[in-house]
């Protein structure tokens, strides 16, 4: 930590990053089976853009060197909005394409199942801020964008089991969604009743930060408060959403999710493969 908190500093591989997603995605829904509508494409730049914030300056810098709270509200936007902005922004040929390989459809079955979902993200939650973690983020480039990447996929884990967006996945029922995002909002986010009631700074990476006249004491209970209160406003919230139109399908007289052929589709391709796997053994 030096200078001000607010002075400049580029952050060069971010925006490298951001930019060849950007243009990734642009070739892809040029292809005319791939073709995005104005709100898939609306949602993925929004997705890009919050991304961008996250990792450049000044947010990255005050959550690298100046306030706990300040890496709080960059790991709340990096799981709870850039992920499924992104996943809603793709067209879902793409996303049957890019998860069509047997390895990357066997870590997709396993990590989106509900409960796995809950213990991944609470795994990377909590080891991503031990004090070891923290400090290494802090202290080390390539430590801060590694830790970027790994809550940014631990947020398309989260968020998967939500918006159906997969092909050949279990489908929740829409109590049983409700109740995933509540139990996430809740089991991760222990670390926040830990900041709020400790009576020491925990981080040493901030233990001698003053952001806003702000003592660390102070930032780390403000950031207990940030982080429970935002995880439980987002998910809580989408939690609402979710009952709410599945309560308007009812009384629509609908039932439940429509069987896509993408779900057709990979069932059938998973069978083949242990159809080929049972004659090779």
């Amino acid at each position: 930590m030096h200078g001000s908190p607010w002075t400049f500093s580029p952050h060069p591989v971010a925006w490298v990053v951001v930019v060849a997603l950007a243009v990734a995605y642009g070739l892809a829904v040029r292809r005319p089976e791939w073709r995005a509508t104005r709100r898939q494409v609306v949602m993925f730049a929004s997705g890009l853009l919050l991304l961008l914030v996250c990792c450049s300056w000044p947010l990255a810098d005050l959550a690298a060197h100046w306030s706990l709270s300040a890496l709080v509200v960059q790991r709340l936007v990096l799981t709870l909005a850039v992920p499924p902005l992104l996943i809603l922004g793709t067209p879902q040929p793409i996303v049957v394409a890019l998860t069509r390989p047997a390895p990357v459809d066997a870590i997709v079955r396993r990590c989106t199942r509900p409960a796995v979902a809950v213990v991944v993200v609470t795994v990377v939650a909590v080891g991503t801020l031990t004090v070891a973690a923290v400090q290494w983020q802090s202290s080390s480039t390539i430590g801060r964008g590694l830790l970027d990447l790994v809550l940014l996929l631990a947020g398309i884990v989260l968020w998967t089991p939500v918006l159906h967006h997969l092909p050949g996945l279990s489908r929740p029922s829409a109590l049983g969604r409700a109740g995933y995002l509540i139990i996430q909002s809740i089991v991760p986010s222990f670390l926040a009743v830990v900041w709020i009631f400790a009576r020491h700074p925990l981080y040493p990476a901030y233990a001698h930060a003053r952001l806003f006249g702000m003592a660390p004491l102070t930032d780390q209970q403000l950031a207990g408060f940030v982080a429970k209160l935002g995880t439980i406003a987002a998910l809580w919230t989408v939690a609402f959403v979710v009952l709410s139109r599945a309560q308007r399908a009812s009384e629509r007289g609908e039932d439940g999710e429509t069987l896509t052929w993408a779900d057709v589709e990979r069932q059938l391709l998973r069978l083949d493969r242990y159809q080929r796997r049972d004659k090779i053994e």
